[in-house]
């Protein structure tokens, strides 16, 4: 009776200590939670939604636009942002008057207006502290463009600038709470 209670025993710990063991490598090496705090990212997200963040795809490959990402605020690395990929690394990025986003690459050196169906309500896009309106702004290497969804109510790339790619997380990748709203956080697909 006794070793058969100590067997038992034995199984529940390992048991317990495997599945401890699974949650960690899971949390720190292939998917994190995140809440979605504030309404920068209106409609795509609401605050107190919670996803899955990918964190292993850009050890293979980088960002691409339209990815929304997670990442440190480059001014207090403490907290952690949800933003779209706009820019990427050496393009050029302008607002113009008339609120459009244009971005200037190898394969489009006049410009290309970018379309945003995810923009909340369509709203124009203009320049920040970081950026001018009418002016490109180089994206440096290394370093990639974010943008709330919610224009109008974001802090983002416009306000502190490209972020470096050393600042990601990983890749919103399911949401997951509250529970009606369960999904895959598709991609975008542009047309240049």
């Amino acid at each position: 009776m006794v070793k058969a209670l100590a067997d038992f025993f034995l199984d529940v710990v390992s048991t317990v200590l495997i599945a401890i063991a699974i949650f960690l490598v899971v949390y720190f090496l292939l998917v994190k939670p995140h809440q979605v705090i504030g309404e920068s990212m209106e409609p795509t997200f609401y605050t107190h939604q919670y996803i899955l963040t990918d964190l292993m795809s850009y050890r293979f490959h980088n960002p691409e636009r339209g990815d929304v990402i997670v990442f440190r605020a480059p001014q207090d690395q403490t907290k952690d942002l949800i933003k779209r990929v706009i820019g990427l690394p050496g393009e050029s990025i302008e607002f113009t008057t008339d609120g459009k986003v244009m971005i200037k690459n190898a394969q489009h050196q006049d410009g290309f207006v970018l379309s945003e169906p995810y923009v909340n309500n369509g709203a124009p896009t203009h320049a920040e502290s970081a950026t001018k309106d009418n002016e490109w702004y180089q994206i440096p290497d290394g370093k990639f463009f974010v943008m709330g969804d919610n224009r109008e109510h974001s802090s983002d790339a416009r306000d502190f600038g490209a972020i470096d790619k050393g600042l990601i997380i990983g890749k919103a990748w399911v949401r997951y709470w509250p529970v009606p709203n369960i999904s895959f956080i598709p991609g975008v697909q542009y047309s240049y």
